[in-house]
């Protein structure tokens, strides 16, 4: 058994190669929210509310970094106008042009100009026929939506799939058919329960043949300041609801749930209301030009309910971008964002009139704040501050690792306060283990001769994440790492 001690995140991103069905090559996508534009426009770079003065700066780090496509959860607009619309379809051109897909869903915005433009669902399936599978598709096929239920619904919620993975768009939003206007002050059409026979179908590992699967919508399942939920309500709305949800994400292993709505950076692990499920969250950075603040804890439209949250990771009032890179059974994800934030634009920055602040975008210098990820045959631990890591331990195919020593010594918290007062939750760490098999990765690098160099004696481990946004370094820790000796080759 070896002993290593590690202070570097990069110890888990050294190791990049993964045994996956034939090596499979990896390949990436892009996430991005909300880009609206919200206030006046001195130098007319946003027009008819749609933030092009940020996708215009975005798009480019998606083109380099080499995404097969994006996925924008939604809010594509302001107002919803039909003629907004095409403005943010025609700034998704650069995309189609590098043949790079995009991929939208309707947010609430999108709901703002009606009901004399159907809720923009024509404007919508007009301007992204992709999402029914029509053109645009750069690769992704087997498109998928909930006819069954309404033909309102045809490629607003969808579900296509491209190399190993599935995706999953939900659409709750007002329909022509079907119009909920909720005392949380959104306009609900066919909810999820509506749909939630066309999502357990399309998750099903036992039918999808496909590894991994992701879930969009555009309200997170619990956010920071906004309280409304994709279950048509509040946190605590329709409980029966949200369990048969949770659990067939969770019973699926699907291990990321993806939204935006809240223009916060925020990592949780969110817990059903029958404590039975869990998953993580990611609620996507801004593109927009307003940015919120967390509302207190104990708020009253709550409704308790924060307890079923792990708060992970949090940023605020930063623009960012986020890299998904799929490879075999692996997933690591990247989070890009400006690199001083606070940019001052408007009344929801964080709080006063409309207007204030520069109403003039800056320019961007993106950089990595975060990497997190997961493997298929790995493990999650969840590592409270203070706690030691000592509980990461996992096996694989006769290779066992071990933390033996090292804390979380982090101090880092989020931003969510009490009425009270206080200073924020503190963060848990989520880390989480993968694993290389060393017959194929021998096989993948050298065919089947043995090579001195490039001799290995285990399985290659793979660790995130161990570190706070920001950081790129973990605490200090001890991991030990059993090997077959009988691998080694004479000196």
């Amino acid at each position: 058994m070896k002993v290593f001690t590690g202070r570097n995140v990069m110890l888990a991103c050294v190791l990049t190669l993964i045994a996956g069905a034939a090596f499979a090559t990896p390949w990436k996508f892009g996430v991005m929210s909300d880009p609206q534009w919200t206030t006046t426009d001195p130098l007319g770079q946003n027009p008819n509310g749609v933030s092009a003065s940020i996708i215009n700066q975005i798009t480019p780090q998606f083109i380099n970094q080499g995404v097969k496509f994006v996925i924008q959860v939604g809010d594509l607009t302001e107002s919803g106008n039909d003629a907004d619309e095409v403005v943010r379809a025609t700034a998704a051109q650069p995309l189609y042009n590098a043949g790079i897909g995009y991929f939208p869903m309707r947010g609430n915005h999108e709901t703002y100009a009606s009901p004399g433009n159907n809720y923009g669902i024509t404007a919508f399936q007009t301007n992204y026929p992709q999402t029914q599978g029509i053109s645009n598709t750069f690769g992704a096929y087997n498109f998928s939506s909930p006819t069954s239920v309404s033909s309102d619904l045809n490629g607003m919620s969808y579900s296509f799939d491209y190399n190993n993975a599935r995706f999953v768009i939900i659409d709750p939003w007002a329909t022509p058919g079907k119009v909920d206007n909720n005392p949380d002050g959104y306009a609900y059409g066919y909810t999820v329960n509506d749909q939630q026979s066309w999502i357990s179908s399309r998750l099903n590992k036992g039918t999808r043949d496909k590894e991994h699967a992701f879930v969009f919508s555009h309200q997170p399942l619990m956010a920071e300041n906004h309280q409304d939920t994709m279950f048509s309500g509040y946190t605590n709305a329709n409980p029966d609801w949200q369990n048969t949800f949770y659990a067939s994400l969770q019973n699926n292993g699907v291990k990321y749930y993806i939204s935006g709505h809240d223009h916060i950076h925020q990592r949780s692990i969110i817990t059903s209301p029958d404590a039975y499920s869990n998953i993580q969250e990611l609620v996507a950075a801004s593109n927009s030009s307003k940015f919120y603040t967390p509302k207190s804890l104990d708020n009253a439209n709550w409704f308790g309910q924060k307890s079923r949250e792990t708060s992970l990771s949090q940023e605020l009032y930063t623009v960012g971008y986020y890299i998904y890179t799929v490879d075999g059974p692996r997933v690591t994800v990247d989070y890009f964002s400006d690199d001083h934030g606070d940019w001052l634009s408007d009344a929801s920055y964080p709080a006063g009139p409309a207007g204030n602040g520069s109403r003039i975008t800056p320019t961007f210098n993106f950089v990595k704040k975060e990497s997190w990820g997961y493997s298929l045959n790995g493990k999650e631990f969840l590592v409270a501050q203070g706690q030691s890591y000592t509980t990461v331990q996992d096996t694989f195919s006769g290779t066992t690792a071990k933390i033996l020593s090292g804390s979380n010594n982090s101090i880092k918290r989020d931003a969510s306060l009490n009425t009270t007062g206080g200073v924020g939750r503190q963060l848990t760490k989520a880390v989480d283990t993968g694993w290389t098999s060393i017959d194929r990765w021998h096989d993948k690098h050298h065919g089947h001769k043995r090579n001195s160099d490039h001799n290995l004696a285990s399985n290659i481990l793979t660790l995130w994440v161990m570190t706070d946004l920001g950081s790129d370094q973990t605490d200090t820790y001890a991991l030990s790492l059993s090997y077959d000796r009988h691998r080694l080759l004479p000196m």
